[in-house]
């Protein structure tokens, strides 16, 4: 049974990504989620915030705006987990601390059901990564 009381955001340009992410978050039962178009919209959300975010999922491609984002995860308290997706760097490590990375264009629904099981029992990421061609 879901934690209806995890704290979700989600960060793209892309309206549809946000839409398509959130409907499978839906799926699963969360329904306490955010969803940001920029990193204008997403830094405050998570610096000024009162209560520490359960997951952030973002697209990797946002990391061209100046932010090195693995480094801004791994780093922030006020983040619990983080999920990049869309990571253009294949030599990055799939799972660096708090954060998980990923190739795929978009999260699906096996990924995110993993990732929120592995949330919802406060596990460590494993080293799977599941990509979407």
């Amino acid at each position: 049974m879901p934690n209806k009381s995890l704290r979700i955001l989600i960060a793209d340009a892309q309206h549809f990504n946000r839409l398509r992410i959130e409907r499978l978050f839906n799926q699963l039962g969360y329904f306490r989620v955010a969803p940001v178009q920029s990193l204008d919209e997403l830094l405050p959300l998570v610096e000024y915030g009162c209560e520490p975010l359960d997951l952030v999922l973002i697209n990797g491609a946002m990391a061209s705006e100046g932010l090195d984002l693995l480094n801004f995860f791994t780093e922030n308290p006020q983040v619990h987990q983080a999920f990049i997706f869309n990571v253009q760097q294949a030599s990055l490590p799939p799972v660096a601390g708090n954060v998980q990375l990923s190739q795929a264009a978009l999260p699906d629904l096996t990924s995110i059901t993993q990732l929120m099981s592995a949330i919802e029992h406060r596990l460590p990421f494993v080293g799977t990564v599941i990509s979407v061609r």
